[in-house]
């Protein structure tokens, strides 16, 4: 090697990073001892940001695209250095690449069964396993906070931490929710954006955000499981026929197990107690269809009041009244009232009223 090949190779005049790898969310450029040069060429690639650092603090911070390093786009780093101008002299300073792309495929999973309180069932033990996804959102948070020094920073480091506040979290949450047990499986996608969105404040802390946190599976004892079936199918079935078919396999296994007169006295216990429990069920039908059939107690009787003499009198039903018209007590220019009226009005004015007065016989002449 020349001695110019080697003066230029001190200095470096192109900055870049080129990530084959999934899971790595900070990378510093690795400089070994030499300085950045004057006009050097920055490339940051889509889903990438470069941080510059220098003594420990963080200057300049560049999204995708090519650089071309001076005092115009390094304006914290050239306050920094004590740059009044354009500057002619190598300058040291680290670089930082972030990893902005969304890690996916993360697994989560509770080490131990969570205890619930359930109303229907009381104490249980429940697992709970699934995927999210992150990404970093603040760069210079992230570096601060989490980095720090680490010059090739992985998923894998922070992954435990993670892990262990999102369970924290579900465990919060499943309780919170206060779903029933049964109906966790049918509100996963629910549990899964009410946990996300409790833990998006705890996320931004360390200059991550929580894109995408999902609920696989929630599984709980199988004895609990089993007792949510047969509830589940007992409420869907015609318990009268149950108990019948129930009966029928007994009287089969007892035909099966028996001889003679065993074999009889088997089936007659086998019918009784089909018919015993066929007219119990039929009896709790009849008597909910008896209930059903049971017709709507009358409405209350209209009423009015009568003026006299004008004092108010009443209430009288229709059927007072149509004895009042009889008797000449309730003319039809009697004033009567009753509830939902605005006023007193003449008797043979109200539609209910009128049908008294038609059908009275004219007063009888010289009475």
């Amino acid at each position: 090697m020349g001695f110019f090949s080697k003066l230029r190779g001190e200095f470096i005049d192109i900055i870049e990073w080129t990530d084959s790898t999934d899971d790595t969310l900070a990378y510093r450029f690795r400089r070994h001892g030499n300085e950045i040069k004057n006009g050097a060429k920055l490339t940051v690639r889509p889903g990438q940001q470069a941080v510059f650092v220098k003594n420990g603090h963080i200057a300049d911070i560049f999204n995708p695209g090519m650089y071309e390093l001076s005092t115009a786009n390094l304006p914290i780093l050239s306050t920094i250095m004590g740059w009044k101008h354009f500057f002619n002299s190598p300058f040291k300073a680290e670089v930082y690449f972030i990893n902005t792309n969304n890690v996916t495929g993360q697994k989560w999973g509770t080490k131990n069964a969570i205890t619930l309180s359930d109303q229907r069932f009381g104490m249980l033990e429940l697992r709970a396993f699934g995927t999210y996804a992150i990404r970093v959102n603040d760069p210079c948070k992230f570096i601060q906070e989490i980095v720090g020094t680490d010059d090739h920073f992985t998923q894998d480091e922070i992954d435990e931490q993670l892990r262990s506040v999102l369970i924290t979290r579900f465990t919060d949450a499943l309780g919170e929710a206060n779903f029933p047990v049964e109906a966790l499986a049918a509100n996963q996608n629910e549990l899964s954006d009410f946990v996300s969105s409790i833990m998006m404040d705890e996320f931004s802390q360390y200059g991550l955000e929580l894109t995408k946190f999902l609920i696989e599976n929630i599984s709980m004892p199988e004895d609990i499981k089993k007792e949510i079936f047969e509830l589940s199918r007992l409420e869907r079935v015609d318990l009268g026929k149950l108990a019948q078919m129930k009966a029928a396999k007994a009287m089969e296994k007892a035909a099966d197990n028996n001889g003679g007169a065993s074999q009889g006295m088997g089936m007659g216990m086998g019918f009784a107690m089909a018919n015993q429990m066929g007219q119990m069920f039929t009896s709790q039908k009849s008597e909910a269809a008896a209930q059903s059939a049971t017709p709507p107690p009358i409405p209350g009787a209209v009423t009015y009041f009568v003026a006299e003499n004008g004092q108010q009198t009443g209430p009288f039903d229709m059927d007072a009244l149509k004895q009042m018209a009889i008797s000449r007590t309730l003319h039809k220019e009697s004033l009567v009232w009753k509830n939902g009226m605005d006023q007193w009005t003449q008797a043979d004015s109200v539609d209910d009223l009128k049908p008294l007065f038609n059908h009275l016989p004219p007063p009888i002449p010289g009475a």
